[in-house]
C-alpha cells in the first residue's frame, strides 16, 4: 500500500487499483489532484468522518466524475456544504454501521468528538483504521469535570475496539495537548492489534517522537509521524518503506 500525507488527518491510500481517500480539506502539495488526473484507479471512495473545517473541505466535489463512492459521517447531510455534491454518490453512516459494494466493506464507529471514525476492509484483505477525532481529549486546562467525562466517554468507546485488527491506524497524537498528547494513541494501540501507527492531527507542531512508554505499549509496530504536505511511505505489511 502506497501512503501519502496531506494535511492534518488527511490521507490517501492506494492499494492495487482502489484509492481512499480520508479527511481531505486542504491538500497543498496536489497529491489527490495528481492521482485523479493520472487515473490507474479503478475506484475511489472518500471519506470524511465529519464536517469540521479541518476535515471536510468542499473541492473535493472536483473528483465527483471519479468518485465511486463519497462516504460521510451522518453529520455531514445537515450542513449547507453537502448540497453541492451529487446525492446518487453518498452514502451517510451512523455509529456502528455496516456498509459494502463489491471491493470494499466499511464499519462506522464512534468519535468522542463529533462524526464517526472507519474502519474499512479492501479486496486484499488489508484493513484501514481511521479515528477522525476520536482520541482522550485531555485539557489540562479543563475543569475536573471535563477532564472525567472525557477520560470516560473515551474508554466508553475504546472498549468498542478492543481487540481491532488493522494493518494501518491513523489516530489523532496532538501537539496542543502537550504531556497528554499520547494518553488516547497510547491506550489504542495497547488494546488493538495493528501492524502498523500513523501519528495525525498535529498541524504546526514537530514531529512526534514516540515516548518509551509509547514504544513498549506499540510492541515495536512500524510509526510514521508525518509533518510536511506531499511525505509518502510505502507499506509492505511489516515496515514502512
Amino acid at each position: 500500500m502506497d501512503v501519502n500525507y496531506l494535511l492534518n488527518s488527511g490521507f490517501m491510500i492506494q492499494d492495487e487499483k482502489i484509492l481512499l481517500v480520508f479527511d481531505d480539506y486542504e491538500d497543498p502539495a496536489g497529491i489527490v489532484d495528481a492521482a485523479y488526473d493520472k487515473g490507474g484507479f479503478d475506484r475511489l471512495y472518500v471519506f470524511v468522518t465529519h464536517a469540521h473545517f479541518d476535515h471536510f473541505g468542499t473541492h473535493i466535489r472536483g473528483y465527483a466524475q471519479g468518485t465511486t463512492q463519497y462516504i460521510f459521517s451522518s453529520d455531514i447531510k445537515h450542513t449547507k456544504r453537502v448540497k453541492i455534491f451529487p446525492k446518487d454518490k453518498i452514502v451517510y453512516l451512523k455509529h456502528y454501521t455496516q456498509w459494502a459494494d463489491d471491493a470494499i466493506k466499511v464499519w462506522s464507529y464512534d468519535s468522542t468528538d463529533v462524526g464517526t471514525s472507519f474502519l474499512v476492509e479492501l479486496p486484499s484483505g488489508a484493513k484501514i483504521f481511521h479515528a477522525g477525532d476520536f482520541n482522550w481529549w485531555h485539557w489540562a486546562d479543563d475543569t475536573p469535570e471535563n477532564i472525567a467525562l472525557s477520560e470516560k466517554a473515551f474508554k466508553r468507546q475504546l472498549k468498542r475496539l478492543s481487540g481491532m485488527e488493522a494493518d494501518i491506524a491513523f489516530f489523532p497524537v496532538d501537539g496542543r495537548l502537550g504531556s497528554s498528547q499520547e494518553k488516547g494513541a497510547l491506550e489504542f494501540v495497547a488494546r488493538t492489534k495493528l501492524k502498523s501507527f500513523v501519528a495525525m492531527h498535529r498541524v504546526e507542531y514537530p514531529r512526534w517522537e514516540p515516548s518509551q512508554e509509547f514504544l513498549a505499549a506499540s510492541k515495536g509496530i512500524p510509526i510514521w509521524a508525518p509533518t510536511t504536505p506531499g511525505e509518502h511511505r510505502a507499506f509492505d505489511g511489516e515496515k514502512f518503506l
